[in-house]
């Protein structure tokens, strides 16, 4: 397994990464695959009223899926304690939902997702600038079916996953509704006989 760690405006001392080697390392033998790579960001937030100004993101890549999280911490070892924690769980759902459930068909595990958006704070625009497009992201579509589609959003922690339906061929969006659940943006297809 390859695990690359680096930091966004923040020293990588030897300490930080024997242990972010030593707790993401166990927390990814849950899902022990080949290949699998893992990118790990520390950085610290600049807000001094925020009590948990560290900062850890992982990204796990494996089986053409992403598995993506981020956790607060008051220092960094308690982010990154955190961090793993959250991987674990999630490498447990994928590999519940996603490679148990193998022999009813092709999975999300088998289609390759876009490249997500790394946060999607990013994309909130300033007020200041909110006349202004100031990032554009270009994504890859990639046909599946509206249950990986759910998959793919839970593993990527995002709010909403737009892909190409394999059954119609059409571009759908799901989103988590805020009252619990999901929700599916299909376009609207026009009668041809009137």
């Amino acid at each position: 397994m390859d695990i690359k760690v680096s930091g966004r405006k923040t020293t990588v001392t030897d300490a930080l990464r024997a242990r972010v080697e030593e707790k993401v390392g166990d927390a990814c033998k849950v899902f022990d695959i080949e290949p699998m790579t893992v990118d790990v960001v520390l950085r610290y937030e600049k807000n001094p009223s925020n009590p948990n100004p560290a900062i850890v993101e992982i990204t796990v890549r494996a089986r053409g899926s992403v598995i993506r999280v981020a956790e607060h911490g008051a220092d960094m070892y308690a982010a990154i304690d955190a961090s793993s924690d959250k991987v674990t769980r999630q490498l447990r759902k994928f590999k519940t939902k996603v490679v148990d459930n193998r022999q009813q068909g092709p999975s999300a595990a088998d289609v390759t997702p876009y490249e997500p958006v790394e946060d999607l704070a990013d994309l909130l625009i300033p007020e200041e600038e909110d006349d202004q497009l100031v990032r554009e992201k270009v994504i890859e579509i990639t046909p599946m079916t509206e249950e990986q589609a759910l998959v793919q959003t839970d593993l990527l922690g995002h709010d909403f996953y737009v892909f190409e339906n394999a059954t119609t061929g059409l571009i759908n969006v799901v989103y988590h509704r805020k009252n619990g659940g999901y929700g599916i943006i299909k376009p609207k297809i026009e009668d041809i006989d009137g």
